[in-house]
């Protein structure tokens, strides 16, 4: 697959319902996007693997133990402790060759895998740490995908709402803090960490790609395309920053105002 081929099919994935979101293959797409020069099959053959040991563990274990003791025991899927900030861990074919990423990357497989098998698993976009949430019998569970996929009761979702600056009347409310999102979202997420890591390391074209690739995914929202704008003008390409602040402003007039004075700046800039 070519990074032009990768931008197709994440074209195509934008436009699909949220129901119909192909998160795998977007995935996957995204990480080509990023480098095409590797092989893909192995991506997917984690996936079928993880399908298959799954649907054998459930015909004896419950669903959040059949599904942890897949990913984090037969697939070996576990969080990097050590070089948790490396760019790989947030790349699926990366994840896929070592085993090991961020709780975002690894929690695209364990939705994967459940949702092949019927489990009515979902991505919670906790702050600060990607969380799961699993329907069972006696009620959602919460899931960490980084630590071999424990349950995570209440009690430390209210004390890790607290520490990442969440209100206590907000962090005692467990509907909110275990809140499902869509597949999209959990994808425009771990494209916001690479963008993040990549702007921070002023790696500016690393961030173009992942802004970009965020503005395929949700064409609706004007927010990638003020990354865009800014990745490109850390790079001193200010004629492309303006086409992308021309792209934020039309999409959203409520961001017209900063694109506006953004874009501005950068005609200044120009002359």
């Amino acid at each position: 697959m070519t990074r032009e081929e990768a931008e197709d099919l994440l074209l195509e994935a934008g436009a699909a319902k949220d129901g119909e979101f192909p998160l795998l293959d977007a995935a996957i797409a995204c990480a080509v996007h990023e480098d095409p020069t590797r092989e893909l099959q192995p991506a997917r053959d984690l996936g079928a693997a993880g399908v298959e040991r799954l649907t054998q563990r459930l015909k004896r274990e419950s669903p959040e133990e059949a599904l942890a003791e897949t990913m984090a025991g037969d697939m070996r899927l576990a969080g990097d402790l050590l070089t948790h900030e490396h760019p790989a861990n947030a790349d699926i074919l990366s994840v896929a060759e070592r085993r090991k990423g961020i709780a975002v990357a690894l929690g695209i497989y364990y939705l994967h895998v459940a949702r092949r098998c019927g489990l009515s698993v979902s991505g919670v976009d906790f702050p600060g740490h990607f969380l799961l949430r699993i329907e069972t019998e006696e009620g959602p569970l919460a899931l960490d995908p980084f630590s071999e996929g424990r349950v995570v009761l209440p009690s430390e979702l209210t004390r890790r709402a607290l520490h990442a600056g969440l209100t206590p009347n907000v962090a005692d409310r467990l509907d909110r803090l275990m809140a499902p999102v869509s597949d999209r979202a959990v994808l425009v997420r771990l494209q916001n960490n690479i963008f993040a890591r990549a702007s921070a390391s002023r790696d500016y074209a690393r961030a173009e790609r992942a802004a970009l690739r965020r503005a395929l995914l949700d064409p609706g929202d004007h927010r990638p395309w003020l990354d865009v704008a800014a990745a490109r003008e850390g790079q001193g390409a200010l004629a492309g920053a303006l086409e992308a602040l021309a792209r934020a402003t039309a999409l959203d007039g409520g961001a017209a105002l900063a694109a506006r004075a953004q874009r501005e700046r950068v005609r200044l800039r120009l002359n």
